[in-house]
């Protein structure tokens, strides 16, 4: 069962971005920023109120995903990545993006807190960072 709706076109949406902002981090990394990107749509709180759809929170903008700005974000879906991307949306999640808003590649160590928000860990090039439940609580 889907945690947000979505159809079709949101699925390789969902897909090409996941593919873009993490592809170097493989496909448990591409899961995280899915999980962020579902999370952002479930949740409705914070930077993310007002969105309700995938489009929406994918080309949110300003405070949106960088990946929209390359050329690479505009290739075709695969496959693969799409079946990703289904998983995150039947609500798979994995830590540390479980309740994660944010994420972002430091240069070096994942700093304790990014914007106010606490850090939940690090994937590989990712750190991820979550809001407390008590300001977020449809994500967890």
């Amino acid at each position: 069962m889907a945690v947000v709706q979505y159809t079709s076109n949101d699925v390789s949406l969902l897909a090409r971005l996941m593919r873009a902002e993490a592809e170097g981090d493989g496909q448990l990394g591409m899961l995280m920023v899915g999980n962020v990107g579902v999370n952002r749509v479930l949740g409705n709180c914070l930077d993310f109120e007002g969105l309700r759809t995938i489009q929406q929170m994918v080309f949110q903008s300003p405070g949106g995903f960088e990946a929209t700005q390359k050329g690479y974000f505009y290739q075709a879906a695969r496959s693969q990545d799409r079946r990703l991307a289904e998983r995150t949306l039947k609500g798979e999640r994995f830590h540390p993006a479980s309740n994660s808003l944010w994420f972002f590649q430091p240069a070096g160590a994942c700093p304790a807190q990014w914007f106010n928000q606490w850090n939940t860990g690090r994937f590989k090039a990712h750190c991820f960072f979550s809001p407390t439940e008590s300001d977020c609580p449809r994500v967890y």
